[in-house]
């Protein structure tokens, strides 16, 4: 198949690229391929809202990009920062258009929250469920666009790069020419060749046994760059949620919004004692890093499994209006959250580092540019401040759309023919047993979460390189046997971002933002 823009990702990233795309080239052809269902993304599940200077008055661009630095911890691009916070009210207008309805007061003024790190009320919502109404808008809008084209349960396993061309041509400069997709309902693969590629994969939280993300979060777009030879870098800065939903179980944990600290809640032990006073003058308003550290401490020093959310002195028909979803689902846990105490914990949360990009969304490989949380702009630095990530999908997105419009009018784009297959199914079969791959995924989930978590060590790290190193073996010989799938292809994306977060850690010499190491 041959399309003129290839996006690879349905979250507000890419389906914002291609709609801006689609209104300046009705003509061109855009190929949006996602591996699970349509809405199943990062986006969905953005709780709080988009953090952006609406109040002039009481706020400025000066005092968001003041608290943006502030919560990186020196590791920020102030050009980014500057460019998504001032650019970022053209573009929440623009999602308004699109349908988006953020919260309003009586006066017809949005209603403002506030999330730890911001010194302001800034933060524009739907409810507590801000993510969903922006990825239900944003569907709903491309539909009206017919050379915009979306395949569900596709799965990219390769991009296609001078690595897979026949020819023996070398150059410093390497060009993405598409990608090898997987149809995950038909298992055939299909050769997507495209002008511009566009990666819009969100985060990686699943390398964690307790993650906020969704399942599909594997990093795979950060994967599919890195084999490519693409520059990726700040991997060692993951991003705790300070308070997830306590579960028994592994995996996708539910999020309570860090607006509802804002709103006022505080954190107990599990013995009733409020204990953020002793970790900063912030308290329960620090930033993430900090919060999710001192829970953290809190737990090993007194051997508990989770602190408690206390939500019951609060006002009861505001936080209802604000925060109806997380109630009913506390609700259906059997907390009443405004008699009970809730339990929390951290969970992997949102990864600052990435595919490297500059203002415009370009990584180092030509015609391959990415947005997003699978990228790193320079904006988050060490750490990310609260409700920034939607704004620098929308502003990022915007400016990557600009480029390519640009490129599709003035760029020469080379014609690619003869490509060398690079999956032979002749003699490869299916696992014999599932289980492999399943245990395998299990185990470097909880390598990563015990080794290479909130808390690092010297010695942690270095057991961690060790263990990854049997897992790449074993993932390896299953790769090289086996027909692909995605589970498959899944553990392949995660063993290669779990190396990548490993390595930089160890190269990580001082503490900042999110990461830690107690021997620096």
């Amino acid at each position: 198949m041959t399309e003129d823009v290839l996006v690879i990702g349905s979250g507000i990233s890419g389906l914002s690229y291609a709609l801006k795309i689609a209104l300046r080239h009705p003509e061109a052809k855009i190929t949006i391929v996602t591996k699970a269902q349509k809405e199943e993304t990062n986006t969905k599940y953005a709780q709080g809202g988009v953090a952006v200077v609406s109040d002039f008055i009481n706020d400025s661009f000066d005092k968001h990009i003041k608290d943006t630095l502030r919560a990186g911890d020196g590791e920020c691009a102030i050009e980014a920062v500057e460019v998504v916070v001032k650019e970022g009210p053209e573009r929440v207008e623009e999602l308004i258009n699109w349908g988006v309805r953020f919260d309003q007061s009586t006066n017809g003024i949005y209603d403002l929250g506030r999330e730890g790190g911001h010194t302001e009320n800034r933060i524009v919502h739907h409810k507590d469920i801000t993510g969903w109404e922006i990825e239900r808008a944003l569907l709903e809008t491309i539909q009206k666009f017919p050379s915009i084209r979306l395949l569900t349960h596709h799965f990219v396993v390769d991009l296609i790069t001078e690595h897979q061309l026949q020819s023996k041509e070398t150059s410093d400069q390497l060009s993405c020419y598409g990608a090898y997709i997987l149809d995950t309902e038909t298992n055939q693969v299909i050769r997507h060749l495209a002008k511009i590629t566009l990666l819009a994969t969100g985060g990686a939280g699943h390398v964690y046994k307790n993650t906020t993300n969704p399942v599909i979060a594997t990093g795979d777009g950060i994967a599919l760059a890195h084999r490519a030879k693409a520059a990726v870098s700040g991997m060692q800065f993951i991003q705790f949620h300070p308070t997830a939903f306590y579960s028994n179980f592994d995996g996708q944990l539910f999020l309570i919004s860090e607006a509802v600290r804002g709103f006022g809640a505080k954190l107990r032990t599990k013995d009733g004692e409020l204990f953020m006073n002793r970790y900063d003058d912030r308290e329960e308003l620090a930033s993430r890093d900090i919060v999710a550290r001192a829970i953290d401490n809190e737990m090993k020093i007194r051997g508990d499994d989770y602190v408690y959310l206390d939500c019951r002195h609060l006002d009861r028909e505001k936080f209802l209006q604000h925060f109806p979803n997380i109630y009913e689902k506390c609700e259906t846990e059997g907390f009443d959250m405004f008699r009970d105490l809730v339990p929390v914990v951290p969970a992997s949360h949102y990864l600052c580092g990435g595919i490297d990009v500059d203002l415009d969304g370009k990584t180092t490989i030509e015609h391959l540019f990415a947005v997003g949380e699978c990228t790193n702009t320079g904006l988050h630095g060490a750490n990310r401040l609260a409700s920034n990530s939607l704004l620098e999908a929308m502003v990022f997105g915007h400016r990557a759309a600009m480029k390519t419009a640009e490129y599709l009018i003035d760029k020469q784009f080379k014609e690619v023919d003869q490509m060398i297959p690079p999956w032979n199914e002749e003699g490869m079969t299916k696992p014999d047993e599932l289980v492999l791959i399943a245990y395998c995924r299990k185990q470097l989930q909880t390598m990563m979460s015990e080794l290479v978590g909130i808390v690092r060590s010297d010695q942690r790290l270095q057991l961690a390189q060790k263990r990854l190193h049997d897992l790449e073996e074993m993932m390896e010989e299953i790769y090289q046997k086996s027909l692909i799938s995605l589970p498959l292809l899944e553990l392949r994306n995660l063993v290669a971002v779990s190396r990548l977060i490993i390595e930089e850690s160890c190269a990580q010499k001082e503490n900042k933002g999110t990461f830690y190491n107690k021997d620096l």
